[in-house]
């Protein structure tokens, strides 16, 4: 029956070597992890460009770009010549200095940081060690510059900076983002309990999706080492890796569960179990992953990270789900039925009571009634469905056309009711372009020398001059390593489309007349806009090829293991349409602002720039769980002698019950994230929940069966030019048939999923 039947009938047949070479292989990988360690992303280096190479340049001369600080001391009245204003100054200073935490402390009235009003003056440092950990090292200086703010209460005394910034960040969302992740496994776990109505049977999708993600993180730990990994990823992984072992889990279980209920052995009823669902978990694993790959191809160092370490949950995820599930069924036996909820175990007796009454099975009277009552009118007008389906989604995706895509800014992502945003603000206002400078990198032979010292001069005359900026611009240099730092303020300050501008002129125009002239000297823009630039503009270079890999793929596997371009076309315009669907709602809420107060997200005015590229990656790949699963039920129909339409309906209503508990999990799940604070985490919550929502009634419930119908027999037919094609496809027709007879009707076995029993292979009346 092919080798998702053979791994699953080995792992049955040695049930106890499968369990224990799982659980010796999840803690090998966790130790190996441990011990290596996880090396995570230099997030100087993350995008390819000028800001990679800036930072090449510092660390290739030993210079490590520090965690730098603002204090702004702001008068109301008079200016920061005034004496109360040289007071608080000269405290800010002394108190910075006092914590030792701090370096390179600057003097407004040295360094000329004073704003064109004279009203505000800024005192810069540095923090001392390592930027990525500056954050949890900022405490006592934020708490020197707060007791001389309240020493000076006529003034505005406020901080922000680097490490600033990442401290009041951590603080504000990290437990809440932390919350959120653990909350998925408790979320997952009670809506199990629901579907299956047995404890032990809902805990074990629970603990086999989470044993993946820990043997992953183990995994991942000893790849960083080729891929460097990031926290962002790790959290992405959770997500996928719970997602979709769950979803495999599932799958696999609520089929060997209908098999036991339609009369099968135990043995058999695994037989079927893995030769069915094990293949579509082999076939939804393979192109999750393939979908995954596409993030290499943007180039970008956490999308690299989110690629490798999903594909590795999924690859780990899948071969559990083939191997120990088996064995894991094989040794509990009736025992997977512990732990019965009391609501579960009556309705069970009741439906097997009306079963006796009635003498009909309880599978067949168990039946999706819901989705009955919808196939019904889809099936008699598939082409009035197609339009009315196909209308609504296309409706919901128009606004996508408009979609405006942006690196939020901090306002945006994190609110204004943080003091570090206000400081933020007020600084922006006072120096425009002063928080977040460009920052150029000056590398030459001889960083002293007559030539380059006039180049930077000029350089710094001009960008001036210009408009590009409204100064002061700064230079540090340092002779030893023949490097130098100039930091130029932007003119357009926090107006991100004026500052990209900013830094084109400097780029373009400013920079090759000026520092361009001189031979063998190299000046690599970096600084925040620039990182914000640069990235935006790879993410739009790799959509193409990166939907055209996915979609490509996805298509070529489908058609090898359906056998069929009909089915395989499907699948890829369905996902295109739930894809496009979602990116319609974001730009809906988190652009227009429809309905973006009941989700906590005005003032975005726009979708983040990197979410439309990642949705796509992930949604294809999570779309295609239930599809495969789907239309193998559908096909296993039609080989065994329905017709198309009769096999349609017993498809989708056989797998009504599992693919609405398994949709109701990721969406669970997701809005989870779309209930954090941080509104890049909320578009991307919102957009997978709903998209996920549309993929499991919208579209397998309606649009499915409707083009499937339409199609008719085309669906199975393969052109003859194509049959020389690689046969990826398992024929199913030496399924057993079921008992005629129904030998657990005394509700043992609680809900499972609609079939006909009574009826051998190939002998179910053709009717809807």
């Amino acid at each position: 029956m092919g080798i998702a039947a053979a791994m699953g009938g080995w792992s049955a047949r040695h049930r106890w070597a499968a369990v224990g070479g799982w659980l010796l292989f999840v803690v090998l990988v966790v130790v190996a992890g441990q011990a290596a360690g996880r090396h995570d992303i230099d997030e100087a280096k993350g995008t390819p460009g000028e800001v990679t190479q800036a930072a090449t340049i510092l660390d290739d001369a030993g210079l490590k770009d520090p965690a730098s600080e603002m204090v702004l001391v702001q008068t109301a009245k008079g200016t920061v010549t005034d004496p109360g204003v040289r007071s608080a100054v000269g405290d800010v200073v002394t108190a910075v200095r006092a914590t030792g935490q701090a370096t390179a402390i600057r003097s407004p009235y040295d360094s000329g940081a004073v704003s064109a009003d004279h009203r505000s003056a800024l005192v810069r440092f540095d923090m001392r060690g390592a930027a990525d950990d500056a954050g949890d090292r900022v405490s006592p200086v934020l708490d020197a510059v707060a007791k001389v703010r309240d020493a000076h209460p006529g003034l505005k005394i406020e901080e922000f900076g680097d490490a600033s910034g990442a401290h009041a960040s951590d603080n504000a969302f990290g437990s809440d983002f932390k919350t959120a992740e653990f909350s998925a496994v408790p979320v997952a776990l009670a809506i199990l309990l629901v579907a299956f109505g047995a404890l032990v049977a809902a805990l074990l999708p629970v603990v086999l999706a989470m044993t993946a993600f820990v043997a992953a993180s183990g995994v991942v730990a000893l790849v960083s080492r080729l891929v460097p990994m990031s926290d962002d990823a790790n959290s992405v992984m959770l997500l996928v890796g719970l997602a979709v072992g769950v979803d495999y889990c599932l799958f696999y279980l609520r089929r060997e569960r209908e098999e036991r209920a339609a009369g099968h052995d135990p043995e058999t009823a695994l037989r079927i179990a893995s030769a069915t669902s094990g293949r579509s978990i082999l076939i939804s694993g393979i192109t999750v992953i393939v979908a995954m790959a596409a993030m290499l191809f943007t180039g970008i160092g956490d999308f690299k990270a989110m690629g490798v370490s999903t594909m590795i949950v999924v690859a780990i995820a899948m071969f559990g789900s083939v191997t120990v599930l088996p064995a894991l069924l094989s040794l509990l036996g009736e025992r997977v039925e512990k732990g019965r909820l009391p609501l579960a175990a009556r309705r069970a007796r009741r439906r097997a009571e009306r079963a006796a009454r009635t003498g009909r099975s309880r599978q067949r009277q168990e039946g999706s009634r819901v989705w009955r009552a919808v196939l019904r009118p889809v099936l008699a007008r598939p082409l009035a469905s197609v339009v009315l389906a196909g209308g609504v989604l296309a409706a919901l995706a128009v606004p996508a056309f408009s979609m405006h895509t942006a690196n939020l800014s901090l306002d945006q992502e994190l609110g204004t009711k943080l003091p570090v945003i206000r400081a933020y603000e007020d600084i922006s206002r006072a120096f425009p372009g002063g928080p977040q400078p460009a920052e150029v990198v000056v590398k030459a032979d001889a960083i002293t020398s007559p030539s380059v010292s006039q180049a930077i001069k000029e350089f710094d005359a001009r960008a001036v001059s210009s408009g590009a900026s409204k100064g002061p611009v700064t230079v540090t240099v340092h002779a030893a390593q023949n490097v130098a730092r100039i930091d130029v303020p932007l003119a357009g300050g926090s107006d991100h489309a004026k500052a990209e501008a900013d830094l084109r002129l400097l780029r373009d125009e400013v920079r090759p007349a000026t520092l361009g002239a001189v031979p063998g000297l190299s000046a690599p823009i970096s600084g925040d806009t620039a990182e914000s630039m640069d990235f935006a503009h790879k993410i739009s270079s790799s959509v193409v090829p990166v939907f055209a890999f996915v979609t490509v793929f996805a298509f070529l596997l489908m058609l090898l293991s359906f056998r069929s371009p009909a089915i395989a076309l499907t699948s890829v315009v369905l996902n295109l349409l739930s894809v496009g669907a979602a990116y319609g709602v974001l730009t809906l809420v988190f652009q227009h602002g429809f309905g973006a107060s009941l989700v906590g997200a005005t003032g975005t005015g726009a979708v983040e720039a990197w979410l439309p590229l990642f949705l796509f990656v992930i949604l294809f790949g999570l779309s295609m769980d239930y599809h495969v699963f789907v239309v193998s039920r559908i096909r296993e129909a039609r080989m065994r002698g329905l017709s198309t339409r009769a096999a349609i309906q017993q498809g989708v209503t056989t797998t009504a019950g599992v693919v609405t508990s398994a949709a109701v999990i990721m969406v669970a799940v997701f809005a989870i994230f779309g209930t954090l604070s941080m509104q890049s985490m909320k578009q991307m919550g919102m957009g997978l929940a709903f998209a996920v929502l549309i993929d499991a009634t919208l579209i397998r419930g309606v649009l499915l069966p409707a083009v499937m119908a339409l199609l008719g027999e085309r669906n199975w037919h393969l052109p003859h030019w194509m049959r020389r094609l690689p046969d990826l496809s398992e024929q199913t027709t030496m399924l057993p048939p079921a008992p005629a007879a129904d030998p657990l009707a005394d509700g043992s076995l609680g809900p499972v999923g609609p079939g006909r029993p009574g009826h051998p292979a190939g002998q179910v009346p053709d009717r809807v």
